[in-house]
């Protein structure tokens, strides 16, 4: 059996291949973050080695995952051993990844694509990613009739709401019974209730797509408008909400303009842009 330094001497001496021939039907490919694995799946591409895949079953949840993918552990604990194995042509990631790139590269060539960064809206830059992967992989039609549906979805989807949309609404995440996170202009929560027609209630300044913990108080300074939580809510908090008098003393809780969505992923490529929109869209149909 090898051990960790075998592997790691291994992949240190590998050869680089340009990213014209790392091709998915030459050698496959891996991916270290989950918005680019969303993306890839969207573009109908199977990587042969991908990221905490329990988890992003429960928390991404669509695209779903094909069969025979390998789990490379946790995004912040990869499992260098595991890739250097499996020899793959091509390894995307992201700045989120940029820790794991110096001894990533050993292996493979390494595509970086960044959605998320500081205080910049995110929808554009996973349209880049996703036109950028197309083109890495010969899928560049099939790519721009996702995005052009995408962009139509959500705007048409918008319209529909146009009797919500005149209300600003509160994008949110539960920490715990007490606090929560709201999701600014920077999250693709907040761009793709934008896109919709949203006014976002939330206008103080976030850092990387949210402002958390705020104390659960602070929604009484958001007394016009819907709120969204977006999943997953703690077990302690959906026990203890529905008896906190705090919680239902707020306006849009009191008033029934609260609305509560399945998982999401908050760091998320355009599927998960088509997803929130949708399951916005569909809790929002009762909220006057």
């Amino acid at each position: 059996m090898r051990t960790r330094r075998n592997l790691l001497q291994l992949f240190a001496g590998s050869l680089a291949l340009p990213f014209a021939s790392a091709r998915a039907d030459e050698g496959g490919i891996a991916i270290v973050d989950w918005a680019l694995l969303e993306t890839a799946l969207a573009l109908g591409l199977k990587p042969m080695a991908a990221v905490e895949l329990v988890l992003y079953q429960k928390i991404v949840a669509e695209p779903a995952l094909p069969d025979g993918i390998i789990d490379l552990g946790l995004r912040g604990a990869l499992n260098f051993e595991l890739l250097a194995t499996l020899q793959p042509s091509l390894i995307y990631g992201s700045n989120y990844s940029a820790w794991a790139n110096d001894t990533l590269m050993r292996m493979a060539p390494v595509r970086e694509f960044s959605i998320y960064l500081r205080g910049q809206a995110p929808f554009e830059k996973a349209v880049a990613a996703m036109r950028g992967m197309a083109g890495d992989q010969g899928l560049q039609a099939r790519a721009e009739t996702y995005i052009s549906e995408t962009e139509h979805f959500l705007a048409a989807t918008g319209e529909r709401l146009a009797r919500q949309r005149q209300r600003p609404i509160l994008i949110i995440n539960l920490g715990d019974a007490r606090h929560f996170r709201a999701f600014g202009s920077d999250s693709m929560f907040g761009d793709v209730a934008a896109r919709m027609g949203f006014v976002n209630s939330w206008a103080t300044r976030t850092a990387y797509s949210a402002a958390a913990p705020v104390g659960l108080e602070s929604l009484a300074d958001h007394p016009d408008a819907i709120i969204a939580v977006v999943g997953p809510v703690p077990p302690e908090a959906a026990r203890t909400l529905p008896q906190s008098a705090l919680w239902r003393a707020m306006p849009a809780v009191r008033e029934g303009r609260t609305v509560w969505l399945p998982n999401i992923n908050p760091f998320g490529g355009l599927p998960a842009a088509r997803r929130f929109a949708r399951l916005l869209a569909e809790e929002l149909k009762r909220v006057a």
